[in-house]
């Protein structure tokens, strides 16, 4: 497929730049596989088409606060730094991305508000892209609690036009978010609430996680059209055993497995023995699902409405196909549906 296939336009206003009041009160898009039937409901109704023996797959990422505000010394001016993925712990490598990056060259220092923190450039990898090593006579626990501090909440500052506010801290988190490690929320997640989850587990459905830190790539801009030469960046995934033997339990009783979120659905899909069935691993993944494609483990998936041209959509236009998701979306805009991190939901079963 191309790149112009998942073009088309979305209402500003339609991008949002709140969470519903109420976690599991977003609207819910039901999208039906076998006769392309649309439905129009809440996020809590989603417990009416699941039940004894099904398993929800959910990704436990936590997200943390990666955007962080330092001064270049010397000249005292603003820089952001926003961490992508921490390389050495030992010695405090991250790789991050800066801005304004013409002003920070190797050799800068930055230095971190009132802090001790203070970090040092010490290469180049992209034209925004930077190695630095933070400068922190403490401990890693003193280290990562100072992060956690001086840190703000990542929302994409390109879709959500406003300044980060108090509740952004737990509302881009979801409920079940264990594993410190990702820089943007697994935004299907978001609509859960403990009581939801309660109510799932009184119906006899599993919730069983698996892990993969969401990393900025997920987002970049897809700028080939042919879609087989886009490259996905790598991100750090776990498949614990728990889940592998409720998943292929599921499987074997030809019950539903329900990925939640795009993650989810390829980090399960990264890991498939010859038979079909989920295989515990661990390690990197950068596999890209694109229309046409043939699923072997899940098959009911819980999305957000994505925005064009994105490789989220393109995941999920994979899984429902692609006519009935293009089709939704359009329905999608019609009956204003919110889009992105923040927005609604959409049941493909």
């Amino acid at each position: 497929m191309k790149l112009s296939d998942f073009k088309f336009d979305v209402p500003k206003k339609l991008v949002a730049h709140y969470p519903a009041a109420n976690r599991d009160e977003s609207r819910l898009m039901v999208l039906h596989r076998d006769t392309g039937k649309i439905e129009h409901r809440i996020f809590k109704d989603i417990t009416e088409y699941f039940g004894e023996g099904d398993v929800f797959v959910t990704n436990d990422t936590k997200v943390f606060p990666a955007r962080l505000y330092g001064n270049k010394e010397k000249t005292g001016a603003e820089i952001e730094v926003f961490l992508l993925r921490e390389l050495n712990a030992e010695l405090k490598l991250w790789d991050v991305l800066v801005d304004p990056a013409r002003k920070i060259r190797v050799g800068n220092k930055l230095y971190f508000g009132d802090s001790d923190l203070v970090a040092e450039v010490i290469d180049n990898t992209t034209s925004r892209g930077r190695t630095i090593r933070f400068l922190f006579d403490g401990t890693d626990e003193e280290f990562h609690k100072t992060i956690d501090t001086l840190g703000e909440t990542p929302l994409l500052k390109e879709f959500i036009e406003r300044k980060v506010e108090a509740e952004d801290k737990e509302r881009y988190q979801t409920v079940f978010a264990k594993n410190v490690g990702a820089v943007a929320a697994p935004t299907a997640g978001l609509h859960f609430t403990p009581h939801l989850l309660k109510r799932l587990e009184l119906q006899g459905v599993d919730v069983t996680p698996i892990t993969l830190h969401v990393g900025l790539g997920t987002f970049r801009q897809v700028d080939v059209e042919d879609l087989t030469k886009h490259k996905m960046d790598s991100e750090n995934y776990s498949i614990p055993e728990g889940t592998v033997e409720l998943v292929n339990r599921s499987l074997d009783a030809k019950k539903r497995v329900v990925a939640v979120g795009t993650t989810s659905l390829k980090t399960i899909e990264s890991s498939v023995t010859a038979n079909g069935r989920l295989k515990a691993s661990s390690g990197w993944t950068d596999k890209f699902i694109i229309p046409p494609y043939e699923f072997k483990i899940a098959n009911a998936l819980i999305t957000n409405f994505h925005l064009p041209e994105s490789t989220l959509l393109m995941t999920a236009s994979a899984f429902g196909g692609y006519d009935l998701v293009m089709k939704a979306y359009k329905e999608a805009i019609k009956e204003k549906y919110r889009f992105f991190s923040y927005g609604d939901a959409m049941l493909i079963l």
